[in-house]
């Protein structure tokens, strides 16, 4: 990438952005109030707001590899607790990707060093659901049954948060797992039942 021509296509898109709309960088300076939280992946191919569609200051993003919710990270953390209690954000979306990287190098047998700590929550995500992928022979189609289930198990590490249990019962909150396909560009829901998994582990995660 020329990072000359980054400033070139920036005036470009500001001169398209007050072209359709005059008053679209004063009023994009007055704050945000978007509906979604999307926790994605880093990956250079998913962008979230193109593929969702999405106009700047509708959804507040955060990406890392594998789109993973760890309870000590805190920069998911503090992503999470500020969109949910200050931008008071609907819907929290964890969107993964058929042939992530992060995911494919938590199935390969060898010391990565620093990535080891971070890769092991997904390989915690292959032992949880060990009996099922097992049983998958082709290794492509085990591969991206393991991003889905690891979307799962994100929702699932959503759903044992103070902020979601609370935002849920106050004003119904919705927590989504999403995967993108990369060959065909289609988002694909997953249709997590949240209700159902927040009942079943109340009685071990309840923090209200």
């Amino acid at each position: 990438m020329d990072l000359t021509q980054v400033f070139k296509n920036n005036e470009k898109w500001i001169a398209d952005k007050l072209a359709l709309d005059s008053h679209y960088f004063d009023n994009l300076a007055k704050g945000q109030q978007p509906e979604v939280l999307y926790i994605g992946c880093s990956d250079s191919r998913v962008t979230a707001e193109e593929i969702m569609g999405a106009e700047a200051g509708e959804v507040f993003v955060h990406r890392n590899i594998a789109n993973m919710v760890i309870s000590i990270d805190l920069n998911v953390m503090s992503v999470i607790n500020y969109a949910i209690n200050h931008l008071e954000v609907k819907t929290v979306v964890v969107c993964g990707h058929y042939y992530c990287g992060g995911v494919k190098a938590a199935m390969i047998q060898e010391d990565l060093g620093f990535l080891n700590p971070w890769l092991r929550n997904i390989r915690d995500v292959y032992r949880l659901h060990k009996n099922v992928l097992n049983a998958i022979e082709d290794e492509d189609e085990k591969y991206n049954k393991l991003v889905e289930l690891n979307v799962q198990e994100q929702c699932v590490n959503l759903i044992k948060t103070a902020a979601v249990q609370k935002a849920y019962r106050d004003r119904g909150l919705r927590v989504h797992g999403w995967v993108f396909d990369m060959k065909t560009g289609k988002l694909i829901d997953l249709e997590i039942d949240f209700p159902k998994i927040l009942a079943n582990i109340m009685d071990i995660y309840s923090l209200m």
